[in-house]
């Protein structure tokens, strides 16, 4: 009880420390009104950051709160720019200053939230059309020993994660592990780890791999090509701790289990229309210069067209050959449904993303963000903040560390900017919590996989991640 009543007098004390008049009347008013107050030094700033810091301390502990995400940045965001606006009022100040810069951030969210939606449904239509199921049934009974299952399933996560998300490609990597091998722990630790490095270096070279990596191509800094010079640097963060890992894995071979699934009715057609969904994104900002999420809302299109082909021609699943020798698994006479999958979209971590967007946002209004570029990218050098970007995002989830830089915005070469983007997306792997990835398969493999199984190999992945760093910087030096 008294912890819980020295929380209430500290949150209180934060509040009138944040609207103390005395406070507020030492904010300059003297500069040029058009431009936003640098709040950095006062009650208000001070209370934005520990809003900030204690919705972000909730998110890291959601593994044992089980509270979503979502929650606590999404009432943090409105408490800050609730606060930002209190203080324009009181001031007496212009109330467009933090409108329009609320605006401004929920546009660059909603660009992004559609985009990542219309992935999202793609990739749940798939797993509704048994493609992913397909795939883990076949590796199953493919009778491969535990290092080729090691290798297959680590080659398989880095190149299916630049097309689907790495949280995806992890889950289905991982119940071929545990399908094959979850009677042998160590088997399933070194596998698991394998896994999230692996998802997360494929998702590092490809505008679509991972959500930093989208930011970045939508914010129009690098273009869709530019990306893929980081290929080889993400295939030496993969290749040199799984080359070390190798040698612990067992040299055993697992019984192989006798399973066929069979995609449903318009399968391949529908990972045809994700492959003419993305060209239409890719040329839609390359060619007309348009945002990508107009092409990619046109391919939604596409894939409620064929939707509702299926849902017209549903009885031809019945009159199938093969639906009577597959234990009725193409048999289903629920006709497709396009909303169903759009349901099934991660929605907090959407909402998440909104949390994060408005909050980094609110900080960088209050100049902090300011602040941070000048010590990170002036004092130290942009190579050196990029490094630590990524050793920050192990800790810190990368979405909104790579948020607030292109919030910053420095001047960078190219170079630099798609080392920042290496290094967030690839610098998660260094601790199991460092990346959704990571997170998801904790719970996956409980008890198998866990944060102190993965920190014993940190030293070797951290020396994939140096690597993967001193390759961009030597094979890219041309952009820097």
């Amino acid at each position: 009880m008294h912890r819980y009543s020295a929380l209430a007098l500290a949150g209180l004390g934060l509040l009138l420390l944040a609207f103390s008049p005395s406070l507020l009347a030492a904010v300059s008013t003297t500069g040029d009104i058009s431009d936003p107050l640098d709040l950095t030094s006062t009650g208000t700033g001070f209370f934005a950051l520990a809003v900030f810091v204690l919705a972000y301390a909730l998110v890291m502990a959601e593994e044992f709160t089980h509270l979503r995400k979502s929650k606590p940045v999404i009432i943090a965001a409105g408490i800050i720019w609730g606060a930002i606006a209190w203080t324009y009022h009181v001031q007496g100040l212009p109330p467009e200053l933090p409108e329009e810069a609320i605006r401004h951030n929920l546009l660059e969210y909603a660009e992004l939230m559609l985009f990542l939606l219309v992935a999202m449904t793609y990739i749940n239509t798939m797993e509704e059309r048994r493609v992913f199921e397909a795939l883990r049934a076949k590796l199953i009974s493919s009778g491969f020993g535990f290092r080729s299952l090691f290798w297959i399933t680590g080659f398989l996560a880095f190149f299916i994660s630049p097309v689907a998300d790495n949280l995806t490609t992890a889950l289905l990597m991982c119940a071929v592990v545990l399908a094959v091998g979850g009677d042998n722990p160590r088997f399933v630790t070194l596998a698991a780890i394998n896994i999230v490095v692996a998802a997360n270096a494929g998702g590092a070279f490809s505008p679509f791999g991972d959500i930093t990596t989208l930011m970045v191509w939508q914010k129009g800094i690098i273009d869709f090509w530019g990306f893929f010079v980081l290929f080889l640097p993400a295939v030496v963060n993969f290749l040199v701790p799984a080359a070390i890992m190798h040698f612990a894995v067992p040299n055993a071979q697992p019984t192989a289990a006798d399973e066929t699934v069979v995609m449903r009715r318009g399968a391949r057609r529908i990972m045809l229309l994700f492959l003419v969904t993305i060209a239409t994104a890719v040329s839609f900002h390359n060619f007309l210069h348009l945002p990508p999420v107009i092409g990619m809302l046109t391919g939604l299109g596409y894939l409620q067209v064929f939707g509702f082909y299926l849902k017209k021609t549903a009885h031809r699943d019945h009159l199938r050959p093969d639906n009577a020798t597959n234990n009725g698994q193409m048999g289903s006479p629920v006709a497709f449904d396009i909303f169903e999958p759009v349901a099934r979209a991660e929605w907090d971590t959407l909402l998440f993303f909104y949390g994060v967007v408005a909050c980094v946002g609110g900080l960088g209004f209050l100049g902090y963000l300011e602040m941070a570029s000048t010590v990170m990218y002036t004092e130290w050098g942009a190579t050196n903040a990029n490094v630590a970007v990524g050793v920050l995002s192990a800790i810190v989830d990368n979405i909104p560390v790579m948020f607030a830089v292109l919030t910053m915005n420095p001047d960078m070469s190219a170079g630099q900017w798609l080392l920042v983007t290496l290094t967030a997306g690839v610098g998660g792997s260094l601790l199991s919590i460092g990346s959704a990835a990571g997170v998801a398969l904790m719970g996956q493999a409980r008890g198998k996989y866990t944060f102190f199984g993965h920190l014993r190999w940190t030293p070797v992945i951290a020396l994939g991640y140096a690597a993967s760093i001193a390759t961009h910087l030597w094979i890219n030096d041309r952009l820097f």
